[in-house]
């Protein structure tokens, strides 16, 4: 039996209209945004997927190229409450978070500690170059990430939801930023690379940035719709053959996996762990509907296979040393992964 077949015995009709309506809305953002962002298509459709997969994205790219720009519109379009943080080495975690601050009853004249929330309460939070703060700052985020909560003394408190992190970071080789922990950079679903733009599109960044200001950005999304349709994501089925392509790609880039290839253990000082399976399965689901697809290929697999592991993976000093990019040993682990057999590469 196929795998069109197959979905559509488990998917009902309220699916299928609210996958049509998905289809159709995301279209319709990328519309509003393009009023202000020229080019960036892949940019911008991996930002939809991290956002419709209830995931968090890292965006990496020389200062200049929209980055900031492009977030913000987002969070116009999509109606979500928005709070930036400019991240700066002075930076402390309760300017994240939030903290407690004494007050006076001006009945009673009583003093009490009350807690004053941080920029971090917010459906959308834009960490802006996150990596120009040590470490202690950035990990203020870390339970926020995880578990959409935050622990002042001994109160917890629930975000927002939706609640997104979308941070942005300069290169590391530049001077003045400190490199992301492995914990946090696991957190992040995508790292997305925001390139310099096509020599058409930078042509006509320069029209419109030096003439009339851009169209205002309409809403088109709101975010209890939005909670409706990452939920409708959730509920795409998978097949079994794409849920062991998904594995055998995460397990393949592991240099002490029995069975590893030799490239990868000469490349590779650290591989992918379980939580990359998780999100390569969950952007699967969200790119094949943003496709019009209420089933998931490999090829949806693939196509997010880069942007899922780009951060996860840690490059040995040979492959610094012979000029080796993780980008490079992404693409040669997919080479050796057989699509659509359902069979265990390791």
């Amino acid at each position: 039996m196929s795998a069109v077949t197959e979905t559509t015995m488990v998917t009902s009709s309220s699916d299928v209209k609210a996958a049509e309506y998905l289809t159709q809305v995301c279209k319709e953002v990328q519309t509003e945004l393009a009023k202000v962002i020229v080019g960036q298509t892949l940019v911008i459709e991996e930002l939809l997927i991290a956002i419709l997969a209830r995931g968090h994205c890292l965006m990496q790219g020389a200062p200049g190229l929209a980055k900031t720009l492009l977030i913000s519109t987002v969070s116009q379009a999509m109606d979500l409450s928005f709070r930036r943080i400019q991240f700066t080495p002075d930076l402390m975690p309760s300017d994240i978070t939030g903290t407690d601050i004494l007050q006076e009853d001006p009945e009673t004249g009583r003093r009490k500690f009350e807690f004053q929330r941080g920029p971090i309460f917010a459906n959308l939070l834009l960490a802006d170059e996150i990596n120009r703060t040590p470490p202690k700052t950035q990990a203020a985020l870390l339970q926020a990430m995880q578990e959409r909560q935050v622990t002042a003394g001994s109160r917890t408190f629930d975000l927002p939801e939706p609640f997104f992190v979308l941070a942005t970071q300069n290169p590391i080789e530049q001077e003045g930023t400190y490199p992301l922990p492995e914990a946090q950079l696991d957190r992040f679903m995508f790292m997305v690379l925001v390139k310099y733009p096509a020599r058409e599109d930078e042509l006509e960044i320069l029209r419109r940035t030096t003439g009339q200001l851009p169209g205002k950005v309409n809403c088109v999304l709101g975010a209890q719709r939005l909670m409706e349709l990452q939920d409708l994501v959730r509920r795409v089925p998978v097949g079994d053959h794409v849920y062991n392509y998904a594995l055998d790609i995460v397990r393949a880039t592991r240099p002490n996996e029995q069975g590893a290839s030799d490239f990868v253990r000469h490349w590779l000082a650290w591989g992918a762990g379980p939580r990359a399976g998780q999100y390569l399965i969950l952007a699967g689901k969200a790119r094949a509907l943003l496709h019009g697809r209420l089933y998931v290929t490999t090829d949806d697999i693939e196509a997010v296979t880069a942007p899922v592991l780009r951060h996860r993976l840690i490059a040995s000093f040979n492959a610094e040393a012979e000029g080796i990019t993780v980008e490079q040993i992404i693409q040669k682990v997919l080479t050796l992964v057989p699509q659509g057999k359902g069979e265990r590469l390791l």
